[in-house]
């Protein structure tokens, strides 16, 4: 007897995989490999988290409707335009699950966040990678790539892990110039470290609108990636055809408790910003000095990428900082093998991580 098949394209997904938490033979590691929040979750968030394991036994608000109102007051959004997932990733998925399928194309930037080509074939419909410029999205290129079987096009806004981002008035110019059958996904992930003020998560694109969608999530800056919370702001059509097919309870109610204290705790989220845009600089400024290319970044991690020479190369440079105790994140699989993109920690984290890369660096003139 033959196994049961898949459907066609299935088996050509390459998993995604996170970044590493651990290291062989280390009880206790420096992990900088994952954009986790430096300072974990406000600790309204972990009291509301732990109030809601006392009523584990009944199913949670399938509408998430006290979370999506907050969500709404704090933005100044149209509660029913909002949808919850478990992750914006999950809401990534939906968008294809719902819009794309076999026949159907689905853009993304060259290195943009590995869900999108795997939302794209879960789907059936077919990945296209875009090439970017100067590590940021080619706004002309993807205009000139979008046709007739281009059901969406999805942008990290700012990107990973590159950190750069197109400004509010070349999101728009994008929007203007797609075809209206094709939806633009804005990723606004990293959307509350952003400081320039030529920046919008897009907001304004969706209310302009049918064909745009923006996500976001409570895994960076709010510190709750291990309780899998996102949403949504989408065109009325759009939210409904995602309530459609999301689950009848696909956030859980710790995750929604966690997700509204946070949201309230506005001081805990401004020491957490003000933190990441000091050691940002901080760091990047450290390691040019150190002669690695690092370009400005507008998310919670840098990215350095080191020569190409056997010893001193990105690989190298990982083992390196594994045998200091520091894991970063190799980035091969978004087309960027000579790159390591670093996660701001705390203080003292970051320091170490400087510090060993320093030693690393000083290595060279032995080999």
């Amino acid at each position: 007897m033959s196994a049961p098949k898949p459907r066609p394209g299935i088996i050509d997904i390459a998993p995604y995989v996170g970044g590493e938490s651990a290291i062989a033979g280390r009880k206790k590691a420096i992990k900088l490999s994952s954009n986790e929040g430096a300072f974990g979750p406000s600790p309204r968030a972990v009291a509301a988290y732990e109030k809601a394991a006392a009523t584990l036994h009944r199913y949670p608000d399938g509408s998430a409707t006290e979370l999506r109102r907050a969500l709404a007051a704090r933005h100044g959004l149209d509660p029913d335009r909002i949808v919850c997932g478990a992750g914006s990733d999950e809401l990534l998925i939906l968008m294809c699950r719902a819009y794309a399928g076999p026949g159907d194309e689905v853009l993304y930037n060259e290195h943009g966040f590995l869900i999108y080509p795997i939302a794209a074939k879960a789907a059936g419909a077919t990945p296209v990678k875009v090439a970017e410029k100067d590590l940021t999205a080619d706004v002309d290129a993807l205009i000139r790539r979008a046709g007739a079987k281009t059901r969406l096009l999805f942008i990290a806004n700012p990107n990973n892990p590159t950190g750069t981002y197109l400004a509010a008035d070349q999101l728009a110019r994008l929007r203007d110039g797609l075809p209206e059958h094709v939806i633009l996904v804005i990723d606004a992930a990293y959307a509350e470290f952003v400081a320039g003020n030529d920046y919008s998560p897009g907001v304004e694109l969706v209310d302009g609108g049918d064909n745009v969608v923006m996500t976001r999530t409570f895994s960076k800056i709010f510190g709750l990636g291990g309780a899998r919370l996102g949403w949504a702001y989408c065109p009325a059509a759009v939210a409904r055809v995602l309530n459609l097919v999301r689950g009848p309870f696909n956030v859980s109610a710790p995750a929604m408790a966690a997700g509204l204290a946070a949201l309230d705790d506005v001081a805990f989220t401004d020491k957490a910003r003000a933190h990441n845009t000091r050691w940002r600089a901080w760091t990047r400024e450290r390691l040019r000095e150190l002669g690695l290319e690092v370009p400005e970044s507008a998310c919670n991690f840098v990215l350095a990428r080191f020569p190409a020479a056997a010893g001193r190369d990105a690989k190298a440079a990982d083992a390196f900082l594994k045998e200091r105790g520091i894991i970063v994140r190799r980035v091969a699989a978004y087309g960027l093998p000579d790159c390591l993109r670093i996660t701001i920690g705390l203080e003292d984290e970051m320091r170490a991580l400087v510090d060993a890369l320093r030693d690393f660096t000083k290595s060279w003139s032995s080999r």
